[in-house]
């Protein structure tokens, strides 16, 4: 599992870049990056290399913060290569809430991050078709 967090901010002009600052304040590097927005708020989901500092540095700056668990699997880069991990997701009755990607350098495969309300029987059904899931420390 990985541990994200999700910050909330005001929809304008350097809310995100609030943020950034903040982190760089603190020392965290950030690995991956998100944002879902609605008129008046957005919801900033971060992967960093200290989620526990960053979450104490940003809600000292009065942010409000929160850290869930994610699921991260490493995918080849090849066609159709996400399609089969839902596929395998759905029909074992997994709901993806939310997914996104990122990259680590030298040269290993793309990384999707993705929330579901089932951590356990989704962590199963990837590791019994060998899914290459990605931890914390991988990163």
């Amino acid at each position: 599992m990985i541990r994200q967090l999700s910050v909330f901010v005001e929809n304008k002009p350097g809310s995100l870049m609030d943020v950034t600052s903040r982190l760089t304040e603190a020392n965290v590097n950030i690995r991956a990056v998100a944002t879902f927005d609605t008129p008046e708020f957005g919801i900033l989901r971060l992967v960093v290399d200290k989620p526990s500092e960053a979450k104490a540095y940003l809600t000292s700056k009065g942010f409000v913060v929160r850290v869930h668990q994610v699921i991260g699997v490493e995918l080849e880069d090849r066609e159709g290569n996400l399609n089969q991990m839902l596929e395998l997701l759905a029909k074992g009755g997994i709901n993806i809430n939310y997914i996104y990607s990122f990259v680590i350098r030298n040269g290993r495969a793309p990384v999707m991050v993705f929330s579901t309300d089932d951590f356990e029987k989704a962590s199963q059904i990837l590791q019994d078709a060998d899914v290459k899931m990605v931890e914390e420390n991988d990163l």
